[in-house]
């Protein structure tokens, strides 16, 4: 299945977690996710990912 959601560096420590289907910058918690340090980047990234695996299977996306 192919991941929805991806890390792009800006600059040192600081990335910006994009939508690859639309290139734009993600929203988490009702923040964009730009500027933001590895580790939390690398944690958000792969939530988005599951949360948009769990709505695919729901509507019968992927199997």
């Amino acid at each position: 299945m192919a991941k929805r959601y991806a890390l792009r560096m800006d600059k040192a420590n600081s990335w910006t977690v994009i939508d690859i289907f639309t290139g734009q910058p993600a929203e988490f918690e009702k923040k964009m996710m730009i500027g933001i340090k590895t580790r939390r980047a690398e944690k958000i990234v792969g939530e988005l990912n599951i949360q948009d695996a769990k709505r695919r299977e729901e509507a019968g996306w992927e199997s």
